[in-house]
């Protein structure tokens, strides 16, 4: 096996950091900032009619919302479709090059555009106009320059332009880029809370990450059942109920009555303070041991749930029960720590 090390990294004598011209880095860092929190919060005072149509169209569309843009407006295209199909909105994106040889065949008549350009004259963008008229496919444009003919030849526009870039020499987008991806998390957000989308519904498109593990995966999926429910008789010895809990090695088990019914459980922690007391194992019962009111829970509760009980009450395990209180199952907290639930 290699082995890593670290060491500190030091500057090169004699050599001095290059001197910036917009101050010292933390400066440059803190105008940066500055520059491209203003130009978010400038889109506030703008907002206008114009994005309550563009969510409407948005809602109403049938088929698919297509995103499109050339350059850093495709890459932030690419984010906004993203967080759209990810909160209820089918949506994908499409690079116009790729349209303008042959893709535009995954757009339909029912599908809206939207077309994202800083110019608002990307010729790129520009070349799928007349695709889009004769489809009947409505646009919804995000570009920095209203009178621009993006703008003008869209259903609804939507102004993102900036008072200045944070680049000193206003070449590379960056506030206007920042403040592109800001219109476009807001019509997504405004659009799912349209749609009522709801923590269970974000949970469906993200079954693979740990929210969609919390809203989806129920106590039955991770719990210990049939042979594996660590399990002895009230009239067992306690030393059988020690041989049970290291065979089934969930730290306790289930005690239960002659007619199979749930009396209590005996845990790690019970035998312990039983040594403590001086107490004898070869002349006490299971049911004596057993604590009597276990904290039970349903085996088609989520598993979140069972990770807030065992937070509550300082505990590890819980014995699942269906509505009869029936014993099918025991879930330990370390199943759900293995399964990302906690």
């Amino acid at each position: 096996m290699r082995r890593v090390t670290t060491s500190k990294v030091t500057k090169p004598k004699g050599v001095r950091p290059t001197a910036l011209k917009g101050g010292t880095s933390l400066d440059v860092g803190r105008r940066v900032l500055s520059i491209e929190a203003r130009a978010v919060q400038a889109l506030v005072q703008r907002l206008d009619g114009g994005f309550s149509e563009a969510v409407d169209l948005l809602y109403l569309c049938k088929g698919k919302v297509v995103v499109s843009g050339m350059g850093k407006s495709g890459l932030i295209g690419q984010k906004v479709a993203a967080t759209m199909a990810s909160t209820g909105t089918p949506s994908f994106f499409l690079h116009p090059a790729d349209g303008l040889h042959g893709d535009l065949g995954m757009l339909a008549r029912r599908d809206l555009l939207i077309a994202i350009s800083n110019s608002g004259e990307t010729q790129e963008i520009l070349q799928l106009l007349p695709f889009m008229e004769r489809m009947g496919i409505p646009i919804v444009a995000i570009v920095g320059r209203m009178g621009s003919t993006l703008a003008k030849n869209s259903t609804v526009a939507l102004d993102v332009s900036v008072a200045e870039e944070a680049c000193p020499m206003g070449l590379a987008p960056t506030a206007s880029t920042t403040a592109t991806l800001a219109m476009g998390d807001a019509l997504a957000v405004a659009l799912l809370e349209k749609r009522g989308f709801k923590k269970q519904d974000f949970a469906q498109f993200h079954p693979g990450g740990t929210l969609g593990r919390r809203l989806l995966v129920k106590v039955r999926d991770l719990m210990h059942k049939d042979q594996e429910i660590p399990q002895v008789q009230e009239t067992a010895l306690a030393s059988e109920a020690i041989l049970e809990m290291s065979a089934k090695k969930l730290g306790m088990t289930t005690v239960v009555e002659r007619a199979g019914s749930l009396l209590g459980v005996i845990t790690d922690g019970d035998l312990r303070r039983f040594v403590q007391q001086g107490g004898d194992f070869s002349k006490v019962s299971a049911g004596s041991l057993a604590s009597r009111r276990p904290k039970l829970i349903g085996p088609d509760e989520l598993a979140a749930k069972a990770v807030k009980m065992m937070e509550r009450f300082a505990i590890t395990t819980l014995v699942v029960a269906d509505s009869a209180k029936r014993i099918v199952g025991v879930v330990h907290l370390h199943d759900l720590l293995k399964h990302g639930i906690v």
